[in-house]
């Protein structure tokens, strides 16, 4: 037999109450990453609210609201659950789900279904007080297009291969920046292309690969990394600069920006002109050779 400690007691006999220490989630300060696999909180850069990232199974991130809701409030086709750090788009049977922000987010024009237009509404009006705080500030709305493609093609979000896989960037070339932690707690600014140091060349190359379908496009513009040495290669894919590439310590702050680039769901962002290419004649040729963005 074991022998339990009794509880602790006043003077009287009264219980005395104990207080329960609840424990946080942390990481090491001395870890090589400070990124954890699921539920990285995170701010939707359109309206200030608060988000939290996961990866979904295909390895794709999404982005979910941060708080569980009553499945009864939400759609079937609206509805997430978490599993074992995983997203996956249906409800696991249980009273409580998840919900995408896309569905929320009150900088979209696309209303939301009729139950969740109160709490839409009350993003909404935390997204005004973020607003008039100076605390958040939207980004500005983009004007109208009056052609498909403007006359100098800068993707704003551009395809680039290296590793011999194709991938996605969430913003251009010359923007991508460093993920990694400084040493006063900051992201790092330094971009990954700079000058000095050789970057990819912009060419023209199939759009669809082998055994895939045709699409109406046959070219398409890709930065391409492929020629670089396979320790660059890898800087770019953990997309850090050379200083943090160098050093293993270095913790990451932020998710590398790249998604698997698919020619038939990322259709929009496939452009057949080369950047600068239309200006004149032989623009296209000399990028093809090597032209930095």
């Amino acid at each position: 037999m074991h022998s339990t400690s009794p509880a602790p007691r006043h003077r009287d006999g009264t219980p005395t109450p104990t207080r329960r220490t609840r424990r946080s989630l942390q990481v090491t300060p001395g870890s090589v990453s400070r990124l954890l696999r699921c539920g990285q909180s995170g701010r939707c850069r359109d309206c200030g609210n608060p988000i939290e990232w996961y990866h979904r199974s295909d390895q794709r991130l999404v982005r979910l609201h941060p708080h569980e809701l009553p499945a009864a409030q939400v759609p079937d086709a609206c509805r997430w659950h978490v599993s074992s750090g995983v997203a996956h788009p249906a409800g696991d049977g249980s009273s409580w789900c998840r919900l995408a922000h896309a569905v929320l987010c009150p900088a979209r024009d696309t209303p939301p279904p009729s139950q969740l237009a109160g709490l839409r509404r009350s993003l909404g009006v935390h997204s005004r007080r973020l607003i008039d705080a100076g605390v958040f500030t939207p980004p500005p709305a983009s004007p109208p297009r009056r052609a498909p493609e403007p006359v100098v093609c800068r993707p704003a979000r551009p395809i680039v291969q290296m590793l011999y896989v194709r991938y996605l960037s969430a913003r251009p070339v010359d923007e991508i920046q460093c993920v990694a932690q400084t040493r006063h707690r900051h992201r790092c600014t330094s971009p990954l292309l700079t000058s000095g140091i050789p970057g990819g060349t912009w060419m023209l190359m199939p759009t669809a690969e082998s055994g895939q379908l045709a699409l109406p496009t046959d070219v398409m513009a890709v930065y391409n990394l492929s020629r670089l040495p396979y320790a660059e290669q890898l800087r770019w894919r953990a997309q850090r600069c050379r200083q943090h590439a160098a050093s293993s310590t270095a913790a990451d702050l932020a998710v590398a920006e790249w998604e698997p680039f698919d020619p038939l769901r990322h259709h929009q962002h496939i452009h057949t002109r080369l950047p600068g290419a239309g200006r004149r004649p032989g623009a296209a040729g000399r990028a093809r050779q090597g032209a930095q963005p």
